[in-house]
C-alpha cells in the first residue's frame, strides 16, 4: 500500500529544547524543497492504493537516500547512524518511538522502482529549479566518464576458476532444495584451484625461464582450465535438466495441494530455494560458456570483441572501457555522460553498457537540456572527443550559437586560427571544470563504484547520486536568491 508521508512527532518530541529540534544548515535547505508532493508521483505505480502491506513512506526513503549518497555510507552504516541521531531522524520524519527501516527494505526498494523513478525525481528537481528561475543553461559543458562496476580486475583463468567453484556450490544449493538429488556434480574446484596457482606462480616466478616460455606455460595451464570448465558446464548442464523437471513436478503437486485446500509453508519455502537455484545455474552456465569461448578466442592468438567480453560472473554488463588514464588504462564498468550548466547543476546525464562513442551523445543530451529549461544553451563546449563537423551541425540547428570543441585529427589552417582564439582558448578553460565535477561525484557521491549490479542498477545508484548533488546545489542557489 503507497504511503507518502510518515508518522507525526510525538508530544514528547515537541517539548526538546529548541537547538536538537533545529536542522543543520544544509539538512534544513534540502528538507525544505523535498517538501513538495511532486517528489512522490515518480513512485505511485509501483505501489498499489490500498492493497497490500503499508510501505515505507516516500519522504522517509527519499531522505534516507539522500544522507546516503550525500556522505557515502551503507545501507547498514546508514541506518545505523540515523537510529542514533535526532537530527537526522527528524530529517527523515522518523519519530524517535519509531524504528528506522531496515537496510534490506531500502534496497528491495531501490532495485524495484529501478532507474526511471530516479530519472523522473532528477527531472522534477529540475522542473522545479527552472520555475523558480534558479537554473542557468546558457553555457553547458559535457564529458564521459567511467563508472566502474563492483568487479575485482578480471582474467580469465580467475574466472574460470571462479565458475568451477561456484557450478560446485550452486549444484549443492539444488541437491539441498531437494532438486534432482539423483543427479550427482563431481567438484572439481581443487582441481581448477591448483592449475590457478601454477599461472600465479609463475608469473611471479624469478627463475632463468625465458618470456615465450613462461608465456607458454601460462598459456597451457588457462588452456587446462577452459577444458575443466567445459566438462564441468556438461555436468552441470544434466544437473539443470533434471532440476527443471523436479521443480515442475514439485508446482504440479502444489497446484494439486491448492485445489483440494492444502497448503505447505515448509514445501513452498523448498520450492523457492529450488527455483531461484536453477534460475543461479542457468545464468552461470551461460556466463561459463562465453567466458570459454573468449578464453579459446585468445588462447588462439586473437583478441576477444570488448564490446561483447564477460568480466564478471555476476553482473553481465560491465565491459573493459579504456579511456587513457595513466594509472588506469583500462577500467571494468559503464560509461556516463554528463552535462552541467553555469552554476554546477548537473542538467543531464546518462550511462549506457560498453564503451560507445563520445560524439553521438551530445546533440541528444542538449536537445533534453533545451527542452527541460524552454531554450537552447547559448555556448556548449566539449573535450576533443566530441570533435566532429556533424556534431558542430547538429548543434547549430538545435539553436546553440557558438560550439566550442577542438577538432580531432590535425585542423585545417582556418580551424586552427578559430581554435587559437582568445574566446575559444577562454571556453575551452572553463570546460575543464567538468572534469572536477566528475571528480567531486566520484569521491563524494558514489560514482567511484556501482553496488548494483547490471547496466539498469549503475543508471539507479548514478541517479541517485546526481539526485544528492543537485539537491544541495539547488538547495544553496534557492537561499541564495532569498537573501538578495
Amino acid at each position: 500500500m503507497f504511503r507518502t508521508e510518515g508518522e507525526q512527532p510525538s508530544l514528547f518530541e515537541s517539548m526538546l529544547p529548541e537547538q536538537v529540534l533545529t536542522l543543520p544548515d544544509e539538512l534544513a535547505r534540502v528538507d525544505r524543497l523535498l517538501d513538495d508532493p511532486v517528489f512522490f508521483a515518480p513512485y505511485e505505480r509501483f505501489f498499489h492504493e490500498k492493497i497490500g502491506r503499508p510501505s515505507t513512506p516516500i519522504e522517509v526513503y527519499l531522505r534516507l537516500m539522500f544522507l546516503k549518497f550525500r556522505y557515502g555510507m551503507g545501507y547498514e552504516s546508514l541506518c545505523r547512524e540515523v537510529s542514533d541521531s535526532i537530527h537526522w531522524r527528524r530529517f527523515c520524519r522518523i519519530p524517535l518511538e519509531s524504528a528506522v527501516p531496515h537496510p534490506t527494505t531500502l534496497m528491495k526498494l531501490t532495485t524495484r522502482c529501478g532507474p526511471q523513478a530516479v530519472a523522473q525525481l532528477n527531472d522534477a528537481l529540475l522542473e522545479k529549479a527552472t520555475e523558480q528561475k534558479l537554473l542557468r543553461t546558457s553555457m553547458v559543458r559535457a564529458d564521459t566518464t567511467v563508472v566502474p562496476a563492483n568487479v575485482s580486475y578480471p582474467t580469465d583463468s580467475g574466472l574460470l576458476a571462479k565458475a568451477i567453484r561456484r557450478i560446485t556450490s550452486t549444484g549443492r544449493r539444488i541437491h539441498a532444495a531437494g532438486g534432482a538429488t539423483a543427479t550427482t556434480v563431481r567438484d572439481r574446484s581443487r582441481a581448477a584451484g591448483t592449475r590457478a596457482h601454477a599461472i600465479a606462480a609463475k608469473l611471479r616466478s624469478r627463475s632463468a625461464l625465458g618470456r615465450d616460455e613462461k608465456l607458454a606455460a601460462v598459456q597451457a595451464s588457462t588452456g587446462q582450465l577452459a577444458d575443466l570448465a567445459e566438462v564441468a558446464v556438461d555436468d552441470a548442464q544434466r544437473l539443470l535438466t533434471n532440476a527443471t523437471r523436479s521443480l515442475q513436478r514439485a508446482r504440479a503437486r502444489a497446484k494439486q495441494q491448492r485445489e483440494r485446500g492444502l497448503r505447505d509453508p515448509a514445501a513452498g519455502r523448498r520450492r523457492g530455494r529450488l527455483a531461484r537455484a536453477v534460475a543461479d545455474l542457468e545464468e552461470l552456465l551461460e556466463a561459463t560458456t562465453a567466458i570459454v569461448a573468449q578464453t579459446r578466442t585468445r588462447l588462439s592468438g586473437d583478441t576477444p570483441d570488448g564490446a561483447t567480453r564477460r568480466v564478471s560472473l555476476h553482473d553481465p554488463d560491465a565491459r573493459p572501457i579504456a579511456k587513457g588514464r595513466l594509472g588506469k588504462p583500462v577500467e571494468f564498468g559503464h560509461k556516463a555522460q554528463l552535462a552541467e550548466g553555469d552554476d554546477g547543476v548537473v542538467v543531464d546525464y546518462t550511462l549506457e553498457r560498453g564503451n560507445p562513442a563520445d560524439a553521438p551523445q551530445l546533440a541528444p543530451a542538449v536537445a533534453r537540456v533545451t527542452a527541460r529549461s524552454g531554450r537552447a544553451p547559448r555556448v556548449v563546449t566539449a573535450d576533443r572527443g566530441y570533435g566532429e563537423a556533424k556534431v558542430d551541425a547538429a548543434l547549430h540547428d538545435l539553436g546553440v550559437q557558438r560550439v566550442v570543441i577542438p577538432r580531432k585529427g590535425q585542423p585545417g589552417t582556418a580551424r586552427r586560427a578559430a581554435e587559437h582564439s582568445r574566446a575559444f582558448r577562454k571556453t575551452v578553460k572553463w570546460r575543464t571544470g567538468v572534469e572536477g565535477r566528475i571528480s567531486t561525484l566520484k569521491r563524494g557521491y558514489g560514482w567511484d563504484r556501482t553496488r548494483i549490479d547490471t547496466t539498469a542498477g549503475a543508471q539507479t545508484w548514478v541517479g541517485h547520486g546526481i539526485l544528492a548533488h543537485n539537491l544541495v546545489k539547488i538547495s544553496t542557489l534557492a537561499a541564495q536568491a532569498e537573501a538578495a
